[in-house]
């Protein structure tokens, strides 16, 4: 059994550690080392792994001194986004051997060229792709290939717990209510989020599940988002509707 901690960096970024029982260690997405190697040292933990997910620096910032600290730590990565530190290039349909649990490396282009989760244990780092009530910007790749690798994510078990890299969810919730206003799953879930902001926590990992009942963007079949943005376009496949959406998300 895997436990997993999120390590605050920046404005609104989450470094993940993985642990095992054996005080062993993983992080996703180091974008800063000083509060990793704080939290480490506190918790005396052995740091093995680092996963990255896409090459931008809020991810990746950190991982040279984490190296430099743990000469011995696998840094795995995309072979399509290879950083100077990456020892372990990995692709779409790749497994991992995380401690004692199997990843599989998912291939989700779309906000880089090269962007990839990672999901086992019945949890998913996906970076930048999927967020609590939105997704990411598509800056490298495509609508298409955002689309895809979205459609990826909401084929994965329901239960499955998404461990994205931002916390967002707030602004997120502002436009899904303006996509759907009268979806009441959403109310309810403002309200919660509402609640665990005003107390300074994490509204991550939130699950497949619940994304599929309040993000726009995993309900591109529903009538009540297929309506909202017929003012924007006049398709109504899956791709031009999620384009649009995005779009409008862009200057929201």
């Amino acid at each position: 059994m895997l436990h997993i901690k999120s390590i605050p960096a920046f404005n609104d970024n989450y470094i993940w550690l993985i642990e095992n029982s054996d005080q062993d260690c993983a992080v996703v997405d180091p974008g800063d080392a000083t509060p990793v190697l704080a939290y480490i040292k506190e918790h005396n933990l052995n740091l093995k792994a680092i996963l990255i997910t896409h090459h931008h620096n809020d991810h990746i910032g950190g991982v040279a001194e984490l190296v430099r600290q743990f000469p011995d730590v696998d840094v795995v990565c995309s072979v399509k986004e290879p950083i100077p530190t990456m020892t372990h290039s990995v692709e779409a349909g790749d497994q991992i051997k995380l401690f004692d649990e199997v990843f599989w490396v998912l291939g989700l282009e779309g906000h880089t060229l090269g962007h990839v989760g990672y999901v086992g244990d019945g949890k998913l780092f996906c970076g930048d792709t999927l967020f609590s009530a939105g997704c990411g910007r598509v800056f490298e790749g495509t609508m298409q290939q955002m689309h895809d690798s979205l459609s990826k994510l909401a084929a994965l078990p329901e239960e499955t717990e998404v461990y994205c890299a931002h916390e967002y969810t707030t602004a997120n919730l502002a436009f899904a209510l303006a996509v759907e206003p009268d979806n009441t799953q959403l109310h309810q879930y403002r309200d919660e989020v509402n609640r665990l902001r005003a107390q300074n926590k994490s509204t991550i990992p939130t699950t497949i599940r619940k994304e599929k009942w309040i993000n726009p963007f995993l309900r591109l079949d529903q009538p009540s988002v297929i309506k909202s943005v017929t003012n924007r376009t006049l398709q109504t496949d899956p791709v031009s509707i999620f384009t649009a959406l995005r779009e409008w998300k862009n200057e929201f």
